[in-house]
């Protein structure tokens, strides 16, 4: 069966298209839904540069669709459509666990363009699923979070340490809920680690972000 992976560049879409490939699917294409202006993605806020690194070491293509909110679903389908038929696709894979919208909408999505929806990380538990991740070698990096955790949390590694260090504050290690996003440095499906820019952080409309400094 191939697929394409949901890419958000973080965690969850990394552990999630492992658990894919471990089954005996095949990976095909990587899928970003970036902000207007087609430099940085929608969800965590990364550069292309790193998004196509990411993807230069799994040796995989990706496509990033540029998009507002209002047109989302629309190009999301559009893009679901055209990679089935690129390459020959048969399954879409999303990095969801317990949020029940989000499944709806991904499997509404696959449904229109005639796909399998595959959430492989579906309702398992988010501290053994954030765990699992650390042991299986994902290394992934804090790049936004809530003003509740705040700037000082930027550029953080996580690590078994830094998720009981969440936990003990009732912040949800996994950041499902939002409360952060990471950006994966390596992991098992690639070749080596990806190079990183310089960055600085700044807060805005209550939530703290890395800046990345790319000429």
């Amino acid at each position: 069966m191939n697929f394409m992976t949901s890419w958000s560049g973080g965690k969850d879409s990394c552990y999630a298209m492992m658990k894919a490939v471990a089954i005996g699917l095949e990976p095909r294409v990587l899928l970003n839904m970036m902000n207007e202006n087609g430099q940085v993605s929608r969800s965590h806020g990364l550069p292309l540069y790193i998004l196509n690194q990411q993807a230069a070491k799994m040796n995989l293509p990706i496509v990033t669709i540029p998009a507002t909110w209002s047109d989302y679903e629309v190009k999301f389908v559009d893009a679901l459509r055209k990679l089935k038929s690129d390459y020959n696709l048969d399954a879409a894979v999303f990095g969801d666990i317990d949020l029940q919208p989000h499944r709806d909408w991904e499997e509404k999505v696959c449904k229109v363009a005639e796909l399998e929806a595959i959430l492989p990380l579906w309702k398992d538990d988010r501290v053994k699923l954030v765990k699992e991740m650390i042991s299986e070698g994902i290394q992934t990096m804090i790049v936004s979070c809530n003003t509740q955790m705040g700037e000082s949390y930027l550029g953080k590694i996580m690590t078994l340490e830094l998720a009981e260090e969440l936990e003990m504050k009732e912040i949800d290690s996994c950041g499902e809920n939002g409360e952060f996003h990471t950006m994966v440095i390596n992991c098992p499906l690639f070749s080596e680690a990806i190079t990183l820019p310089e960055y600085t952080t700044k807060t805005y409309n209550d939530y703290c972000f890395v800046v990345w400094e790319i000429n």
